[in-house]
């Protein structure tokens, strides 16, 4: 009888070994935007986003704005916080100092942007008179 209590004992503590185990693999094995906070478009970002729809897993968490040899350049990180991937059209639009456009306009540029990812797409002015631009986006799903 001793002995069978021992041999339970002995099992009962194997076991939850083994879910401790694997509990602990299972936490080190999670994705890592598991564990960081959603990302989300800060209001100086969307103040220069023109969004056609609503599609609220993805954000413009950055923009980055450059003036090299008298013309803009213009990084802007588009981050997917969904699961499903989706397609993304962008155009960047430039704009003159009294808020006018310069030229025809950039054509419509096409590109995948897989659940849980980030892309950066990047665009240079036309003119060295551009001195703002907006970012057009329209964003379905795939």
């Amino acid at each position: 009888m001793l002995a069978n209590t021992y041999k339970d004992t002995l099992m009962k503590s194997k076991n939850l070994m083994k879910l401790l185990t694997a509990t602990a693999v299972w936490t080190a094995c999670q994705t890592p935007w598991a564990q960081t906070p959603a990302a989300v478009t800060p209001a100086a970002v969307a103040a220069k986003l023109m969004v056609r729809g609503d599609v609220p897993e993805v954000v413009v968490p950055e923009m980055r704005v450059v003036r090299r040899n008298d013309i803009l350049t213009v990084q802007s990180d588009l981050q997917n916080n969904g699961m499903t991937d989706r397609t993304v059209f962008y155009r960047y639009r430039w704009l003159d100092g009294v808020g006018n456009q310069i030229g025809d306009g950039e054509s419509w540029k096409q590109m995948s942007l897989m659940g849980h990812g980030l892309q950066t797409i990047k665009s240079v002015a036309p003119h060295a008179s551009a001195t703002d631009f907006r970012l057009e986006l329209t964003i379905e799903k795939r």
